[in-house]
């Protein structure tokens, strides 16, 4: 019976954990954006990436404290236009604009002092 337990726990925690955000990103709001002197954090993520999932809930908490920034995300498997647009290759990347050009990027990193460091590099 306690196998079953886990097993079941762990199927509801990794769906819960699949849950992927809805892309928000175009190419028409990033470029208005930037037009009007918005910084604006792109962030690119993959449904089962493990480093993403960390990321996610700090780069939502950011949205709400950085509310003069433009947040804008996209999948990277699905919208490979939008990464071939901005010229990033990997999912996980975090990348900061402003005045229309890119200030700061990291991969892979998902600790909020670290984002935030990365995100205030924009200001």
């Amino acid at each position: 019976m306690k196998k079953i337990l886990i097993i079941i726990f762990t199927i509801i925690n990794f769906e819960a954990f699949c849950e992927e955000l809805k892309t928000n990103f175009t190419i028409e709001a990033f470029e208005k954006a930037q037009k009007n002197g918005k910084t604006v954090v792109v962030y690119s993520w993959n449904k089962y990436c493990t480093t993403c999932a960390k990321q996610k809930p700090i780069l939502l908490q950011a949205e709400k404290d950085f509310e003069d920034f433009l947040f804008l995300n996209y999948e990277q498997t699905k919208h490979e236009n939008i990464a071939k647009f901005l010229n990033i290759n990997y999912w996980s990347t975090i990348a900061i604009y402003k005045n229309n050009k890119q200030v700061s990027e990291a991969i892979g990193i998902s600790n909020k002092d670290e984002i935030y460091s990365l995100i205030k590099k924009g200001i």
